[in-house]
Parts: structure tokens; C-alpha cells; sequence
């Protein structure tokens, strides 16, 4: 599973559903702390643009490279130690990981994206009380529905369903969180409710297809399978982050900035980026780890996994708009002489969808209230031409995380649905195709009655 975007923090993240790695996100008096002389600050903020844009370019091991020398020229820079750390988790290194996301927390203790990524880097290498005790002593800066998916990775499903439960019931509650508590219920072994509550968002076929997923990830043979799938990456023999970056190493001796790494990085063992200033003697740990390794199997009731956020589709081109023809040139209607060209207007309809009838039926989303699914649709009409003129319908579903408007229009073949289907995305609005499940027309879109009055 390739879900990078696993805890955006929000693994949704928590995903960690932000990037995991991402822009400076430092509070102010961080860079302050630095001590850099002028010329090496200037290198450092080089390097940590150089790591960014190969996280982008998905070049993990040459982010590596660029993020060490962004801290070994302002080792006190709790950013680019932020920015080393996700480095790390993208290449991963999970046990580095840990080391620089924990120098980073020590630099910036609100910062609750460096504590959730932390809390991953550690159920990773099997320290899940550790993990445990990060996400509750930070509990504050991170969203609850994050942090009840990674108190679930962390072996403690049980509790991220009362979280998560929680959090699903609160007025705004989006489809993340209800994926995320579907999960929980699944790594608790409820999967009755995981069905349930996931049936709420996805279509008949793609929820058998998550579940399916979902059980297997619910069987992890090592401590970092789950983060590993989470992240999509895969884990390599890690010695640890160079000794000479240690924060507390930093704070006394000057680090040289250039660093040794092979020109072409690979996912290999051993592949650990080396500095010119001495690379730490081989030890017991320089031994290449095997997955075993890292951490001993995990019992299946122990673990979590990721929802994966939904995919966009490729943004089709919208109709085109009307196009006025100009009247001719005053230089044509010389040559034409008495004739008077007619101004013609090239009508381009606004949109011609015409589908055919049937049992199918395009869900828009599912909201908490009656109300609020109907400003959703006002929005998507607005979004989506193909709308307009359409009666909305609506239909109530009940879990255990609350009761939902499930948004829809339909009575269409499955030709057309599809197709409405897809201009709702081309408009940036999210949809699946479903049958029929008791949808109504909604109840403020019927017309209102007129009563005449007798004479």
C-alpha cells in the first residue's frame, strides 16, 4: 500500500491525510535558537530546500543527504531536524527516525506534527508504550482522529475506538474520521461495525476490496510492517543518525558540512548516509538487519492501519462556455459592399446530459445533518453544471458512531451514472456510483404546495 499521505497529520495523515513531509512549520524563536555564523545558516537553508524538493521528486536517500548537511551546518535549527527525521521515516530508517524527530520535539514541544511522526518512527522499532506515552503527553496538539489511528498502530485499538467514536460524532466530522474509526473497529476485531461505519463513505465493491485490505494488514509479521506499508517504504538496515549529529554532540563541536554519499541511492542495507567527519566506528548494530531484527512479530489485535485517503481522479476539461462571434471586421464588410454580414452567436449548451433512466444512484457524501447536507448540495450544483435541474435525494443510515444524511441524485443507468460521476470529480467534487439503498427525494427539495384561496 503506497499512502504516504498516511497521517497528513493528518497518518490523514495521521496521517500523519498533511504530507508527512512538508514546508518549515517552525514556531516562532526556533530559528533563533541557532547559533549559525551567517555563511553556514545560508548553506543549512540550501540544504533543507534541496531535502524538500527531493521529497517531492520521491528521492528519499538524496533528501537524506541534503537534510544531514542542512543540520550538521546549524545543528540547533529545530526544523531542519524536523525535516531530517521525516527524511529518515520516506528512507526507512526508522531507528534514525526516532533519534532526530525526538531531538526535534526537544527544540519544539508544541509542535504535534514532530510528536505524531515521532509516535510512528517508535511503534516502528517496537517501543509501543513509548509511543503510547508520546501521543498522550501531546495529546493537545494532535487532531483526535490522527491520534486515535496511531494509538491503534500502537497496539491499544480499544481506546482509538472511544476516541475515534467521539471524534465521529462531533458536528463536522468528515469521511477520514469515520474511515479511521472503521479501521479501529476492524484491528479490535469488531468488524460488524467496521463495515458499518465504512459502508458510509465507500460503494458496495470498494468497501469488500478495504476490508479485505484491511485484514490482512491486521496481521503484521514485524514491528514496522504496518508503518512500512503505511508510509510505502521499505525498511533497510538502520545504525542510527550519524553520531556526530546528536543534538547534544552539536552543542560543542563543529560539524562539517560536506557529506560523502553515494551518487546513487538505493533501498539496500548498509545504505546509511556517511559525513566526511568521520563516520562512527562499526559496532555491534553496523550488522545488516534483517526485518526480524527490528522488532519481534506482533500479535494481530496489536495493530492499525491507515485509511487511505480518496483518490482524485484526472481533472477532465469543463464545457465550453458560449462563445460570442464578433462581427466582422469593418475591412470584411468593405470587400462585401452592400451586403450586411449576419452577427452569428455560437451557442455551446451548457451541458447536454441527458442519462438514461435506471436504479443507479451517485452519492455526493454523507453529513451529519439535513441541514448541512443541504448547503452540500447548493455547493455541488454550483461546481458541477450537470446539476442543475436535478432533484436531490437522500437517505438515513445509522452506526455506531451516529446517524447520516447520505447525499445523492439518481434514477440513472449505469452508462450514466458513470458519467455524472465524472463530472462531478472534473469539478473537484468527490462521488461513487451506487445502487439504490432507500433514497428519498430530499425533503427540501420537494416544491412547495400552493394554496388557493377561495373566492
Amino acid at each position: 500500500m503506497n499512502a504516504r499521505r498516511f497521517l497528513t497529520i493528518g497518518v490523514s495523515a495521521l496521517v500523519l491525510g498533511a504530507p508527512i513531509v512538508g514546508g518549515p512549520s517552525l514556531i516562532g524563536g526556533l530559528a533563533a535558537a541557532s547559533d549559525a555564523v551567517p555563511q553556514d545558516a545560508k548553506r543549512a537553508a540550501k540544504e533543507a530546500q534541496a531535502a524538500r524538493k527531493a521529497l517531492k521528486g520521491d528521492n528519499p536517500q538524496k533528501a537524506v543527504t541534503h537534510a544531514e548537511a542542512a543540520v550538521a551546518f546549524d545543528p540547533k535549527n529545530g526544523e531542519y531536524r524536523q525535516l531530517l527525521g521525516e527524511t529518515y521515516l520516506r528512507a526507512g530508517r526508522f531507528v534514525s527516525a526516532a533519534q532526530a524527530l525526538n531531538e526535534a520535539l526537544s527544540l519544539d514541544p508544541a509542535n504535534g506534527r514532530t510528536a505524531l511522526n515521532l509516535a510512528l518512527a517508535q511503534i516502528a522499532v517496537g517501543e509501543w508504550s513509548t509511543a503510547r506515552q508520546t501521543l498522550e503527553t501531546h495529546a493537545n496538539t494532535i487532531p483526535a482522529s490522527d491520534r486515535g489511528l496511531a494509538i491503534a498502530l500502537a497496539g491499544d485499538p480499544a481506546t482509538a475506538v472511544t476516541l475515534l467514536t467521539d471524534a465521529a460524532r462531533q458536528p463536522g466530522a468528515d469521511a477520514k474520521t469515520r474511515q479511521n474509526l472503521a479501521l479501529s473497529f476492524a484491528l479490535a476485531g469488531q468488524w460488524q461495525q467496521a463495515r458499518a461505519v465504512a459502508g458510509v463513505d465507500l460503494s458496495p465493491d470498494k468497501l469488500d476490496a478495504r476490508l479485505m485490505q484491511w485484514a490482512s494488514f491486521s496481521r503484521p509479521q514485524n514491528a514496522y510492517d504496518q508503518v512500512a506499508s503505511l508510509l510505502g517504504v521499505t525498511p533497510v538496515a538502520d545504525r542510527g543518525q550519524p553520531e556526530q549529529l546528536a543534538l547534544a554532540r552539536s552543542m560543542t563541536t563543529a560539524v562539517a558540512a560536506q557529506q560523502v554519499a553515494d551518487p546513487i541511492e538505493n533501498y539496500m542495507p548498509d545504505t546509511g548516509i556517511a559525513t566526511a567527519a568521520a563516520a562512527p566506528p562499526a559496532t555491534a548494530v553496523d550488522t545488516a538487519m534483517t526485518g526480524a531484527e527490528i522488532a519481534p512479530a506482533i500479535p494481530a489485535p496489536g495493530s492499525a492501519q491507515v485509511v487511505f485517503g480518496p483518490r482524485r481522479e484526472v481533472v477532465q476539461a469543463l464545457p465550453a462556455r458560449a462563445v460570442k462571434a464578433m462581427a466582422a471586421p469593418a475591412a470584411a464588410r468593405a470587400e462585401l459592399g452592400a451586403r450586411k454580414p449576419l452577427a452569428i452567436a455560437v451557442k455551446t449548451p451548457v451541458d447536454e446530459f441527458k442519462p438514461g433512466k435506471g436504479s443507479w444512484f451517485v452519492q455526493l457524501g454523507a453529513y451529519d445533518s439535513v441541514g448541512v447536507a443541504q448547503d452540500a448540495w447548493g455547493r455541488a450544483v454550483k461546481r458541477t453544471p450537470a446539476l442543475k435541474g436535478m432533484t436531490p435525494s437522500n437517505a438515513s443510515v445509522s452506526t455506531s458512531a451516529g446517524s447520516f444524511q447520505r447525499l445523492a441524485v439518481g434514477g440513472f443507468d449505469r452508462t450514466g451514472a458513470d458519467t455524472l460521476c465524472r463530472k462531478v470529480r472534473a469539478g473537484g467534487g468527490s462521488c461513487f456510483v451506487r445502487s439504490g439503498a432507500g433514497d428519498k427525494t430530499a425533503s427540501w427539495a420537494r416544491p412547495a404546495r400552493t394554496q388557493v384561496a377561495s373566492r
